[in-house]
């Protein structure tokens, strides 16, 4: 009988000790590709564009989730981040929004050996959670540039900046509110890129 009491005991130190050695589930998000509508008249109707993989300034891209709590304290969420690398993620969602519209021809990204009139850049100035105090954002500026690629010379460039508050303080309430500032900058993207 001592031996069966050891063995139970010993077994229930090991399900302890298993139990918490375990990791907490990865939560992983995504951007959403909103929903434009054709657009009947563009000036680049008969245009091939390439969207480049999107330049960050300032942090990595990865698939981490960054967020901040001042200009100097700041980091990554340990249990939650993006399903890709955020370049890719927003080079995507970019190349599907301008390839529903219709703005142009074709859409390709920028490792098509194909031939293009044009090719949109973009650089990433921000892109992260921004708590200050009680207060919750999702924050995102990008500043893209339309390029001849024949030519090379830029033919506009325009900065967007959006901050769009959260429902909650954690990783889901930041993608939550990213992908409504997705949807504002896609739509102001495709204004921008259709007016001269």
């Amino acid at each position: 009988m001592p031996s069966l009491n050891k063995y139970v005991i010993v077994m229930a130190l090991l399900m302890a000790l298993v139990g918490c050695t375990q990791a907490p589930t990865m939560k992983v998000y995504s951007l959403e590709v909103p929903q434009v509508h054709s657009i009947a008249t563009s000036p680049y109707k008969y245009k091939v564009v390439k969207v480049a993989f999107p330049y960050s300034l300032r942090e990595q891209i990865s698939e981490k989730m960054n967020f901040s709590y001042s200009n100097s304290d700041y980091g990554t969420y340990l249990n939650s981040e993006w399903s890709n690398n955020i370049g890719k993620l927003l080079q995507g969602t970019f190349i599907d929004v301008l390839s529903t519209s219709k703005l142009f021809k074709a859409v390709l990204a920028d490792t098509s050996t194909l031939k293009a009139n044009y090719r949109l850049e973009s650089n990433i100035f921000t892109f992260e959670h921004r708590v200050r105090d009680v207060h919750s954002y999702a924050v995102v500026s990008m500043q893209f540039a339309l390029i001849d690629a024949d030519t090379g010379k830029l033919v506009k460039s325009q900065r967007f900046s959006y901050e769009e508050p959260t429902i909650t303080t954690n990783a889901k309430g930041y993608a939550e509110a990213t992908n409504k500032v997705i949807i504002k900058l896609s739509q102001a993207l495709l204004k921008w890129i259709r007016t001269s």
